[in-house]
């Protein structure tokens, strides 16, 4: 996983990256003393994971870990234990309080290392899908899109096409992150996306509908994995 720091004090950036090179599988690729040019980085360069400081002149980490993209990993770290209520509902992984001991440090990286472990899996996942007294295991990158059909889901795969009593959130629950909401009686795989415009994608030979309760979220999360 590549890491960057993002710290306004270099003794605090000292500090991480001694401790940093404990764990081999974390690649510490930048230090930033600045968190607009810790920004202009990351647009051009690939970030996995972000040990940020959140009290820094011109702009604060809680600011810029507004404009991150949302599959990057946000770690907070600070003097100031107020602002933890905050970094956690903007969805920071961690939160760190100076000063940072290491035994607190490899917790959060142990962390940090699992929801790695647990995404990628979920990427490969097999889904399981009842219909009726059958029960199908479904790889998803075999599942193109779900469509509600009442009270049931329909699963528009590859080859096939299943229905399951389920709601879209039953749906979304057990689905793997590169499914995405996009209508309320949709859901597709990004992954296989043909193309898409502001009202509607392409999948295959379907055109499914953006619906505007969706469209400002879904083609933020398009255009991010477009520009992958």
């Amino acid at each position: 996983m590549k890491v960057i720091i993002v710290d306004d004090e270099p003794k605090a950036i000292d500090l991480l990256k001694s401790y940093l090179t404990h764990f081999s599988s974390l690649e510490l690729v930048a230090t930033f003393r600045n968190g607009l040019k810790a920004f202009e980085f990351i647009s051009k360069n690939s970030v996995d994971l972000v040990l940020l400081d959140i009290n820094m002149p011109h702009i604060s980490g809680i600011s810029l870990s507004k404009m991150l993209p949302e599959n990057l990993k946000v770690i907070f770290t600070t003097a100031y234990s107020e602002y933890a209520v905050e970094s956690y509902e903007i969805r920071a992984l961690d939160y760190l309080v100076k000063p940072i001991s290491f035994e607190r440090f490899t917790k959060s990286m142990s962390r940090v290392l699992t929801s790695n472990t647990k995404s990628i899996n979920k990427q490969n996942a097999v889904v399981i899908v009842k219909s009726g007294f059958e029960t199908y295991r479904l790889e998803s990158k075999a599942i193109l899109f779900l469509e509600k059909d009442g009270n049931y889901m329909s699963y528009h795969c590859t080859t096939q096409r299943i229905l399951a009593r389920e709601t879209i959130q039953e749906a979304l629950d057990k689905l793997p992150g590169h499914f995405i909401q996009v209508h309320k009686s949709f859901i597709v795989n990004a992954e296989n996306i043909i193309s898409f415009t502001s009202s509607e994608l392409t999948i295959g030979k379907a055109k499914i509908p953006i619906s505007e309760t969706y469209k400002n979220e879904v083609l933020k999360r398009l255009d991010n994995n477009m520009a992958c």
